[in-house]
């Protein structure tokens, strides 16, 4: 089964860093993982590696897409463990309203954590509500009132380059992909 999951950052969106899927299995395979999933176009591979050193695992497979794809390429490793730690551990009722609001999980680079993170982003009260959770973010914003949200904001900001989000049906979805 994979045992971990590489989030990347910055590829298929808005037409810049147009990456197939199946290149990127191809990638993943030619570096030695075995078990390699993808899901959707955002850049979601799982994967199994013996490799216990994430620093180590994040640079490898960064030059690797760096190389490959010719691009800056940036990544959140996590293995399937943390995942399931991320999704058992979010706020409460977090992501059980989806018709009331949006859900995302804004996934952090080491070393940002979540407390620095989140202390940098100013949150609309009215509409935002923001926790952290280890190496996470759990952001949710009313639907009703999206366009006042501030989680646009986070884009102007230095730490975006820090971190990539998923919302929260891909963060379920991606563990429920490491189950047999």
């Amino acid at each position: 089964m994979p045992n971990h999951l590489a989030l990347l950052r910055g590829i298929n969106v808005g037409g810049n860093n147009i990456i197939k899927m199946v290149d990127l299995k191809t990638c993943f395979e030619s570096l030695g993982f075995s078990e390699v999933k993808t899901y959707i176009q955002s850049g979601n591979v799982l994967f199994h590696s013996t490799e216990t050193d994430l620093s180590k695992l994040t640079k490898q497979i960064e030059a690797a897409l760096s190389k490959k794809f010719n691009y800056q390429s940036s990544v959140v490793i996590t293995t399937t463990n943390q995942l399931q730690t991320i999704i058992k551990k979010a706020p409460t009722d977090f992501g059980q309203q989806p018709e009331k609001y949006r859900y995302d999980v804004l996934f952090l680079k080491p070393p940002l954590k979540s407390t620095e993170a989140l202390a940098q982003i100013t949150l609309n009260p009215a509409v935002d509500q923001a926790a952290t959770g280890q190496g996470v973010l759990y952001f949710s914003r009313l639907i009703a009132k999206a366009t006042a949200s501030r989680l646009t904001q986070i884009t102007k900001l230095p730490l975006y380059k820090q971190l990539t989000i998923r919302n929260w049906n891909t963060t379920t979805k991606l563990l429920q992909l490491t189950q047999p």
